[in-house]
């Protein structure tokens, strides 16, 4: 869809607004961990119960305009999907969170783009090139840069292994989701396919969730109410729609360009909310794993 010359602007805010609340997520994640006994399969049922609706009505919005019909093969596909991207990768991360650093999280789960690469290599035999070579290098430099001040700094190093293994294999969930997504993209449009994907996903949390906790575990401290709000609105279905909207007013290639400011953002909210400490080795890496996402995409 072409914009207006003058509106340009519009879609590059909307992926700066995404961007910022997903970088948020952590934060909110973090802040509920420390200020009650919430455990991660709970506090992302209670996401999900906030954010559902918000998904069943973009797909059923983004139904009207693109109204291609979904086959059995499509809701087998889509089932897959909704376990892999929005239940089992969050499921990990969520849980992950435990023990690292928000900074450290994201960063880590930045990598995604780098994973899809070497996922495209072993699964499709894509050849490799320098330039992607090199992504790789920048990427896990700059996690392994992070990772090891950060251990040194910890008092549980095992907490952080636990951690950063399971932010891994959270990013290497996505990166799964993503490399298998194309084909029901291009059919039913980004924003239809992330609602039904997302809600979906949401049965499978649910369902979780209720097959192992009574259901007077949703019942949290009042005040908590507001940080899980936050977290489905401002860091889950918000950002969602927005880079929707972002991708169709501008590309994928600008959207890719403007999110790529998200650990920054991360970084600097973890030190602001959270006590972080925000040290020399956090933005090298930072800027490490940003300048191989950026080779991987093209965009260096």
């Amino acid at each position: 869809m072409t914009t207006h010359p003058k509106r340009n602007w519009i879609g590059p805010l909307y992926a700066l607004i995404a961007a910022i609340g997903f970088s948020a997520k952590a934060i909110f994640i973090k802040i509920v961990y420390a200020q009650s006994r919430v455990d991660p399969v709970t506090l992302l049922a209670l996401r999900m119960l906030f954010a559902l609706p918000f998904f069943l009505w973009m797909a059923w919005f983004s139904g009207r305009r693109t109204p291609a019909a979904i086959t059995r093969r499509d809701w087998m596909a889509l089932g897959w999907l909704g376990f892999l991207g929005y239940y089992f990768a969050s499921l990990l991360d969520f849980l992950g969170l435990q023990y690292i650093s928000a900074a450290l999280e994201r960063l880590i789960l930045f990598l995604y783009p780098t994973i899809v690469m070497a996922l495209a290599v072993v699964l499709y035999g894509k050849p490799v090139h320098g330039r992607e070579v090199l992504a790789l290098l920048l990427s896990f430099s700059g996690i392994a840069a992070v990772f090891v001040s950060d251990l040194r700094l910890s008092e549980t190093p095992r907490a952080l292994w636990t951690g950063g293994a399971l932010v891994f294999a959270s990013s290497v969930a996505y990166a799964f989701y993503l490399v298998g997504n194309n084909e029901l993209i291009r059919k039913l449009g980004a924003m239809r396919f992330t609602g039904i994907a997302a809600s979906i996903s949401a049965v499978f949390i649910l369902g979780h969730f209720f097959v192992t906790r009574p259901v007077a575990a949703l019942r949290i401290p009042p005040a908590m109410y507001s940080q899980v709000l936050a977290l489905a609105v401002v860091s889950t279905a918000l950002p969602i729609w927005m880079t929707s909207e972002a991708i169709r007013r501008a590309g994928p290639s600008r959207v890719a360009i403007v999110g790529s400011v998200g650990p920054i953002f991360t970084i600097w909210m973890g030190g602001l909310f959270l006590g972080e400490p925000v040290t020399a080795i956090t933005m090298l890496g930072a800027l490490l794993v940003l300048g191989g996402v950026m080779l991987v995409t093209n965009l260096g």
